[in-house]
């Protein structure tokens, strides 16, 4: 007679959290497969990490600068003020957009064995995190050419990097979760990613738009908090930025991931229907 293996939860949320815990090792073990699958059979491997966000770079300063004459904070390179926006940018939707499709691409796992559903959208965070630090550095390396140094303020880069992360999983966990059941949600991700970086400031600085009559609005944007933050703590005091909006960026991103969270977990047990 087969055996038939059952896919079930902890019945208790404290078990499951012990659970998660419990299966650490394998939190490790698939980020490292992400990370390797990612560049697998690819020519040039990771050095995509550095090409990409160059390339992006030099197009945003072209059209942004050259063509549409949008002037950069003063006294910063505009280069520089592009890459630091997307760096922390890239982080951001590379890491939702793994994690949205996190159980469609575990779907092997889902059907086969029990266990926390949550570790893999936590485990499609690390692909995104190794490129960050690549842009990073590639960062830093510009701010030598451009004789710029990065600014003392680059002590509270951690918390951005932390409300970047906390960010994306909020929105992403119910984009899994959905994904599961209607799988046109996959097409939609890049279109949002890519509409999504040009109302972000990614490759213009807010200071264009702090006296426009849709400033208020625009700042309710989690994300504009979170860039400008990010753009500061590299450039310091020249760049923009309003610290007001990180209230929006802290109401908002908490708001999203304990509600997606509490979705997540009250959908997981049904993912193994829809795979």
């Amino acid at each position: 007679m087969a055996h038939t293996t059952t896919i079930k939860a902890k019945a208790s949320e404290k078990d499951y959290w012990k659970d998660l815990w419990r299966n650490k090792q394998l939190l490790w073990i698939l980020s490292k497969r992400d990370i390797s699958v990612r560049y697998k059979q690819t020519l040039l491997g990771i050095a995509w990490s550095v090409i990409r966000p160059l390339m992006t770079m030099l197009v945003m300063a072209v059209v942004f600068s050259f063509i549409a004459k949008l002037p950069s904070d003063p006294g910063i390179p505009y280069p520089l003020m592009i890459l630091g926006g997307l760096t922390i940018w890239t982080f951001f939707a590379n890491t939702f957009t793994q994690i949205s499709n996190s159980i469609v691409l575990n779907s092997n796992l889902v059907s086969k064995v029990y266990f926390p559903r949550l570790i893999m959208p936590l485990s499609a965070v690390s692909v995104g995190f190794i490129d960050f630090l690549i842009s990073l550095a590639l960062f830093i390396l510009l701010s030598v050419y451009y004789q710029y140094p990065p600014s003392i303020n680059i002590i509270f880069l951690p918390v951005f990097i932390v409300f970047t992360f906390l960010t994306s999983l909020g929105i992403g966990l119910f984009f899994a979760v959905i994904n599961v059941r209607f799988r046109d949600i996959a097409q939609l991700i890049p279109f949002m990613v890519q509409v999504g970086m040009y109302i972000c400031p990614v490759a213009y600085s807010s200071r264009q738009v702090k006296d426009e009559w849709f400033y208020k609005y625009y700042i309710l944007n989690p994300l504009v908090g979170i860039i400008d933050g990010f753009k500061w703590c590299l450039l310091g005091d020249k760049a923009y930025f309003n610290p007001t909006s990180l209230y929006s960026t802290i109401l908002v991103s908490s708001l999203a991931l304990l509600l997606s969270l509490m979705y997540f977990r009250r959908k997981e047990n049904t993912f193994v229907d829809h795979i």
